[in-house]
C-alpha cells in the first residue's frame, strides 16, 4: 500500500527516511523537497502526483509527514494513517516538533517498524503499542517549563532585578487600540476588526505581584455561568457589557497558567515600559467615524464630490488628529473645495482631497463640497474610484475593552494596593479605515 514514510523540517531537510517497497528511490524525498516544500506557488492539494508517484502529506507546526506510494490506494485511508502515526508519536513524546523527532528517532523507527509492515498498517493502537515498545520517550521542555526551572533552582526573575525602591509607586496603563475598516457605499460594514494592546509603565518598589481584571467574555462567563444558556450573550452576569476576544498574547512576566485556570492576569511586572497583552476582536465593534461619499459625475470635464462626516460616540467626548483622504482622478486640473468644518486642500502630488479637523465631538456631523475640473483625455478608460482613507483618535476603546481591575500586592515591603497611584488611559486610532465611493 504505502511504499515509503518520510518526515522533513521546514527547511526540507530529512528527519526520518522508511522506504517500505522497492519501486520506490531516494529521488522521491528530493521531489517532494523542490515541488512541494520549496515550491514557489503555495500547494493547496495535500495529495501531489509527481511522475506516476503519489505523494499524501499533512503538516504539524513546523514538520512535514509525508506517505509516498506508486500504487492506486485509498486517499482517506492513507490521511488516516497519518494522522494516526502523529497521534501515537504524541502519546510517546508530547508536541509534534524538530527537537523531539531528533532527540527519539531511534523511538520512531522502531516503531514505524511495527506500524507498518511492507507497508501494509499493521497496529496503531498507541495502548497496545505501548506493552512491547516499553521505552519512554524524550520530551522537550517548553519555554515557560524552562522558565519556571531556572527561577525555581536560581530564584531569579530574568526580567525584573531585585532591590527596586521608589519614593511613590505607581501604575500607568494604556489601552490602545487601532480600528480597521471597510465599508460600502451604501454603509454596509464589509470587513472590521480591532487589533488592540496594553502598555504598562511599572515605577513599584520590591517585586510586586500585579492581579489585573477585564471584562473579556471568557472571564465574565466563568463568573455568571449556570445563569444563561446562550453563550453568544454579550453582556455579564451584573449586565455589564462585555469584550469577545478573538486571540492574545501575553509578555514572558504573565503566569499562563492562573490564566488557563483562574482566568485572571496574574504577573510581576518589568520596571519601567513594557507591552503586557496584544488582543484582536471582530466582534460588537463601535466605528467612532461614519463616513457618507456622494460621487456625481457632470460630463466628461466635471465631478461632485460631497462627503458628509459623522461621529458616533458620546456628546461629551471629542475626536481629534481627524484627516480623511479624498482620492481624485489623474487627470485633474483644479479643484474648488467649500468645507464647514476644519480646512481642506487639494493635494496634486497624492492625487487627493485632505481634509483635516483638529477636534469634533461626539453625535456630530460636517461636510465636504469639491467641484473637480478634469482635463479632457483620449482613454475611455473609466476612473476606478480607490476608497476614502481616514485617519483619527479618539479617547475610548472602540471594541469596548475595560479595565475591570488592578491590585498590587507586595508582602516583602510593607505598601498596598492603596498606596500605589494608578492610571488608566483608553485611546483609539484609525488603522486602515476606509469607505468605498
Amino acid at each position: 500500500m504505502i511504499g515509503g514514510l518520510f518526515v522533513y523540517n521546514h527547511k526540507g531537510e530529512v528527519l526520518i527516511s522508511r522506504v517500505y517497497r522497492d519501486d520506490i528511490g531516494r529521488n522521491a524525498v528530493d521531489a517532494f523537497r523542490v515541488n512541494v516544500i520549496h515550491a514557489r506557488q503555495q500547494v493547496r492539494s495535500p495529495v501531489t502526483n509527481i511522475a506516476r508517484t503519489s505523494f499524501f502529506h499533512i503538516k504539524r507546526a513546523n514538520i512535514w509527514l509525508a506517505a509516498v506510494t506508486k500504487q492506486n490506494v485509498n486517499a482517506a485511508m492513507v490521511f488516516e494513517f497519518l494522522l494516526k502515526i502523529i497521534e501515537v508519536m504524541q502519546s510517546y513524546f508530547g508536541k509534534i516538533s524538530e527537537e523531539n523527532i531528533k532527540n527519539n528517532f531511534v523511538l520512531i523507527y522502531e516503531l514505524l517498524d511495527e506500524i507498518l509492515d511492507f507497508g501494509y498498517p499493521q497496529n496503531t493502537d498507541s495502548g497496545t503499542l505501548k506493552t512491547f515498545i516499553t521505552q519512554q520517550g524524550i520530551k522537550s521542555a517548553t519555554k515557560e517549563e524552562q522558565m519556571q526551572i531556572t527561577s525555581q533552582v536560581t530564584g531569579q526573575i530574568g526580567w525584573r532585578r531585585e532591590g527596586i525602591k521608589y519614593r511613590r509607586n505607581e501604575l500607568f496603563l494604556d489601552v490602545l487600540e487601532y480600528v480597521n475598516l471597510l465599508m460600502s457605499p451604501q454603509g454596509q460594514v464589509l470587513s472590521a476588526h480591532v487589533a488592540g494592546k496594553v502598555v504598562m509603565k511599572s515605577y513599584l518598589s520590591g517585586m510586586p505581584e500585579c492581579k489585573f481584571g477585564i471584562n473579556d467574555k471568557i472571564v465574565m462567563e466563568s463568573k455568571g455561568r449556570g445563569l444563561s444558556g446562550n453563550t453568544e450573550a454579550e453582556t455579564s452576569r451584573s449586565g455589564k457589557p462585555v469584550v469577545v476576544i478573538d486571540d492574545c498574547q501575553f509578555h514572558q512576566c504573565v503566569k499562563l497558567s492562573k490564566f488557563e485556570t483562574e482566568h485572571s492576569i496574574s504577573f510581576i511586572p518589568p520596571d519601567g515600559e513594557f507591552e503586557l497583552m496584544r488582543y484582536r476582536t471582530t466582534k460588537d465593534i463601535s466605528l467612532p467615524f461614519r463616513v457618507i461619499p456622494l460621487v456625481r459625475e457632470v460630463g466628461r470635464t466635471k465631478m461632485e464630490v460631497k462627503v458628509v462626516l459623522k461621529s458616533n460616540f458620546k456628546p461629551s467626548l471629542l475626536g481629534q488628529k481627524i484627516e480623511v483622504k479624498i482620492p481624485t482622478p489623474l487627470n485633474t486640473s483644479g479643484v474648488q473645495l467649500i468645507c464647514l468644518k476644519g480646512k481642506a486642500k487639494y493635494k496634486a502630488s497624492e492625487n487627493a482631497i485632505v481634509w483635516k479637523i483638529k477636534r469634533m465631538a461626539g453625535m456630530k456631523e460636517t461636510q465636504l463640497s469639491a467641484e473637480i475640473e478634469l482635463l479632457e483625455t483620449d482613454t475611455k478608460k473609466k476612473w476606478t474610484r480607490p476608497p476614502i482613507s481616514m485617519n483619527f483618535e479618539v479617547p475610548f476603546a472602540p471594541s469596548g475593552f475595560k479595565v475591570r481591575y488592578l491590585k498590587v500586592f507586595e508582602p516583602k515591603i510593607n505598601y498596598s494596593d492603596h498606596d500605589v497611584v494608578k492610571w488608566v488611559r483608553y485611546i483609539g486610532r484609525s488603522g486602515l479605515y476606509e469607505t468605498r465611493c
